[in-house]
């Protein structure tokens, strides 16, 4: 009872308390300063060619020859992907592993030709490079995992791969690039007894969010439906579905953290990381170097 009235609270002083407020709007001022930022200007008419135009930079500026490269999902990270596989065989690039971090970066890299290896403790993976589902302007934290899953992917093995790689590079569009975020932030967890800790997780961001727990296919609904989702390790997910704006992922995640019955979440934050966003103006490319440097200090 004293863990969830500390939680409670906790999550209440960040989402609504306006002395709170002011206090992480002054540390966010103090931390946007410590971001890098520099933009590569180009007037593109069409939206895909800017996405290319960002999966190309992140393989030319980050990628070297001998590196162990995670490979996210999504659609950038396809194309990155693709043009990693072009450079090996033009003999840009050489010796390069990839280790998918899903079904569908496995394929793409097959068919790109880039030789991968399955992830376990013993590798070290110098780069990694995914796509956010969204992205916090002033601490480049990020929501992974809200796509539906395929197959055998697994959230717990993509996020595993972005936190073992000594460098994380995000690829996003404009629009995925908030400085308020909102919407869903999925919960993994322990199947038994999940009710209880969807329940916990309600009571504690009552009034900010909805939960419901993901249906493997039909109707999406608080208690997911005939068919809740399974995944390949046995647990549930939960939508946490905020409604209003969410004022720090990294405090929603430090909660999560601490809830009984949940085995992880998709947020990534002080992970030293890079976003490159496209836009029809060209690219913005942002890292919080100095941010995680001051942060070890």
């Amino acid at each position: 009872m004293a863990m969830a009235l500390a939680l409670r609270s906790s999550a209440s002083s960040f989402l609504s308390s306006s002395s709170s407020t002011t206090q992480k709007q002054a540390y966010f001022t103090s931390s946007r300063k410590s971001l890098h930022r520099f933009v590569i200007r180009s007037t593109l008419s069409d939206p895909s060619a800017a996405l290319f135009l960002a999966s190309k930079h992140a393989v030319d500026s980050y990628v070297k020859s001998g590196m162990v490269v995670g490979l996210g999902s999504g659609h950038a990270s396809a194309l990155a992907i693709h043009y990693l596989g072009q450079q090996l065989r033009a003999g840009t690039l050489k010796d390069v592993t990839g280790i998918p971090t899903c079904v569908g970066s496995a394929s793409e890299a097959a068919k790109a030709g880039i030789p991968l290896e399955q992830y376990d403790d013993s590798y070290k993976i110098d780069l990694a490079f995914d796509e956010a589902d969204i992205m916090e302007e002033e601490t480049l934290a990020a929501i992974i995992g809200r796509r539906k899953l395929q197959g055998d992917d697994s959230i717990i093995k993509e996020k595993t791969i972005l936190d073992a790689a000594d460098q994380l590079i995000f690829i996003i569009k404009e629009k995925q690039f908030k400085g308020s975020v909102e919407g869903s932030i999925p919960v993994l967890i322990k199947s038994v007894n999940w009710l209880e800790t969807a329940e916990e997780i309600d009571d504690l961001f009552l009034g900010d969010a909805e939960v419901w727990r993901r249906p493997a296919i039909g109707y999406a609904g608080p208690l997911g439906g005939d068919f809740p989702l399974v995944t390949k390790e046995g647990h549930n997910i939960l939508d946490v579905i905020f409604t209003s704006p969410i004022e720090s992922l990294a405090e929603v995640a430090k909660i999560l953290d601490q809830i009984d019955g949940v085995v992880e979440h998709g947020v990534i934050f002080r992970k030293q990381c890079t976003a490159i966003i496209a836009s029809e103006d060209g690219l913005q490319i942002v890292d919080n170097r100095v941010q995680m440097e001051s942060s070890n200090l």
